[in-house]
């Protein structure tokens, strides 16, 4: 992968927030497989999807993650709960900082017609 797509993607600061969040992949017990990913890597090209709407499976070869590992990954991150806590992890060290501005802040909601007999 490029270096400076790798970087952009997942600049320093980020990675140092993420990487203590990312649960651990084990190697198989019976042993085999592929070899470990760099986690970085594949976190990238997670990252590349989510933010440039590519379907996994056109996902670039230069990133060295295939398309099915990637999505493995980003759903076992999903399920393990990676999101929300990168999430909290981030608004934390932005807080940190004082570089959130709540003088402002955009609330979403929708509204849906009740079911008929619904209470």
């Amino acid at each position: 992968m490029s270096v400076d797509l790798s970087q952009r993607l997942v600049p320093d600061g980020l990675w140092e927030l993420v990487a203590p969040l990312l649960p651990s992949f084990n190697s198989r017990p019976q042993g085999g497989g592929t070899a470990p990913l760099d986690e970085r890597a594949v976190f990238a090209a997670v990252v590349y999807v989510l933010t440039s709407g590519c379907a996994w499976r056109y996902l670039p070869e230069t990133f060295g993650v295939s398309p099915a590992t990637a999505h493995r990954r980003f759903t076992a991150w999903t399920e393990a709960g990676l999101w929300r806590r990168l999430h909290r992890a981030v608004l934390d060290e932005l807080g940190a900082r004082g570089e959130i501005d709540w003088t402002s802040a955009i609330v979403d909601a929708a509204s849906v017609r009740a079911e008929r007999g619904a209470r």
